[in-house]
């Protein structure tokens, strides 16, 4: 039975290539793949070529380098660094346009936790995911709310920004989504939730760093926008990330003015 695009997976693996289907279209420009889709590729690499029982994939840099037309890409990984602790592997995204995102993880060796109590980041307040208003029948679904817990129609708006998002459909066919390419998926929604304006999104993400104490334990990824600071049109900003057990990390983005 053929899938219908609410099912349809965004990538299909053809030796090592990944085609894109027609869900991977960018929001900004249908010809183009959706920024947050390289981010969540070269995790997904990463996780199957550089990741090892007893280490954590602790910080992920994702550089967005230019847009990837609608066509076939490729991931290769290098690993970087290979200590007794930390291991560090870069994954390069290409397109037909050449390269057009990088990616830097950090594995860190899980080891005994210290016995020492340290000021840790509380939980927030959020309703969970299955009390909001039902999702819209789409493979990605989103709830927005304010620090009030209010809805928003967008992330615009004063105050902390909030939002729930859930990841329905396949990164490539055939592949349960893992928790390390959820949360790298989840992640690019930190730069609209941090730096959205009350009229616009005035500026474009230019990277974006996932720092993850755990990996989540939910297939719903919150986060929370918490720090946003601009001049001369570059943008500042990062957001907290939460499952529906607790906080997990951040998330620190760049960005660029993006006049209209």
């Amino acid at each position: 039975m053929a899938q219908t695009e609410q099912q349809q997976a965004f990538f299909t693996a053809i030796g090592d290539e990944l085609h894109p289907g027609r869900v991977s279209r960018s929001w900004w420009n249908p010809a183009m793949i959706h920024g947050r889709l390289l981010g969540g590729l070269a995790a997904r690499t990463l996780e199957r070529e550089q990741s090892e029982p007893g280490l954590h994939f602790s910080r992920l840099t994702v550089d967005l380098f230019r847009n990837a037309p609608l066509a076939p890409v490729t991931v290769e990984t290098t690993r970087i660094r290979d200590g007794r602790r930390i291991r560090v592997a870069d994954a390069l995204v290409h397109a037909e346009n050449g390269l057009v995102a990088r990616a830097t993880a950090v594995l860190l060796r899980t080891g005994e936790q210290p016995h020492g109590p340290v000021p840790a980041t509380p939980a927030w307040d959020a309703p969970p995911p299955e009390e909001l208003w039902e999702p819209r029948r789409q493979g990605w679904a989103i709830w927005r709310f304010d620090e009030h817990n209010q809805p928003l129609t967008s992330t615009r708006g004063a105050g902390k920004r909030r939002a729930w998002l859930r990841e329905s459909r396949e990164l490539v066919a055939g592949e349960a989504l893992s928790p390390f390419v959820r949360a790298a998926l989840a992640a690019d929604t930190a730069s609209p939730l941090a730096h959205a304006s009350e009229h616009s999104l005035d500026f474009i993400n230019a990277d974006y760093t996932l720092s993850l104490s755990r990996l989540p334990l939910s297939d719903a990824i919150g986060l929370e926008s918490s720090g946003h600071l601009d001049e001369d049109g570059i943008a500042v900003g990062h957001c907290t990330l939460h499952d529906t057990a607790g906080p997990i990390g951040f998330c620190h983005t760049t960005a660029l003015a993006n006049p209209r």
